[in-house]
Formats: C-alpha cells, structure tokens, sequence
C-alpha cells in the first residue's frame, strides 16, 4: 500500500472516531480509539513507539515515543487540546528530522472540528 493510500485510511478513521466520540476526550481515549480501529483494518500498529533520535552525523541520541507508529513509514501525533499550535508542528517535524522518518500526522481530536495536517520531510531538508 502506497503511503497516500496509507495516510487516506487514518483520516477517515479518524473522522469516524471524532464522529462517534466527539471531543473532549483525553488523547489517551483517541490513541486508544484508533490504534484499535486501524488494527481492525489489518494495518501494523504500534503505541507510544521508540523511534531512534539521530544527530545529523549519525550519532544516536536516544529514543522519543511517538503515539502511534504504523507499517513502520508514518508518524501520528495526536492531540486533545482547543486548536493546534505552533509548537505541535514544531514537535512532529523534530520528531520527522530527528528520527529520519519521511511522513506524519498531526491529528487533533480536541476541537468541534477535527484537525488533520500532514508533513512530509526528505533526507535533503
């Protein structure tokens, strides 16, 4: 499966969820709600993930967790809060350079409407 094809399966599970949940939630209860659903449809999810942190020479610097990890290509970073924010975006595209990883999701459940934003990042940025 091609990662548009990828991306196109958790927004609209993800719209479901907020469809059926609404917000107001903690992220937990999201992360939770849609680790479950994506598994159901017979994707490789993984919760609260260690991905390697790498300086740019290479050298490991540890390990973050990212909530949700799937087919191990996409970064989802979910939220519970009123409206995304600047230092969300900075978080999940730290998270893309840092770990080398080339597409995420910043998703926010919080709001009475959901917000979805991806972000691509090559090796050259």
């Amino acid at each position: 499966m091609d990662i548009n094809t990828l991306c196109d399966i958790v927004r609209e599970t993800s719209f479901d969820i907020h469809c059926f949940l609404r917000h107001g939630h903690l992220e937990k209860i999201y992360e939770n709600a849609l680790a479950h659903r994506l598994t159901i449809h017979g994707l490789d999810v993984k919760q609260q993930h260690p991905l390697k942190v790498f300086d740019q020479d290479g050298t490991l610097l540890g390990d973050y967790f990212t909530d949700l990890f799937i087919e191990n290509r996409l970064i989802v970073e979910l939220k519970a809060s009123k409206a995304l924010a600047d230092e969300h975006v900075a978080q999940i595209l730290g998270y893309l350079r840092s770990s080398r990883i080339e597409h995420g999701l910043l998703i926010n459940f919080g709001s009475p409407k959901l917000q979805i934003k991806k972000y691509i990042l090559t090796q050259d940025l």
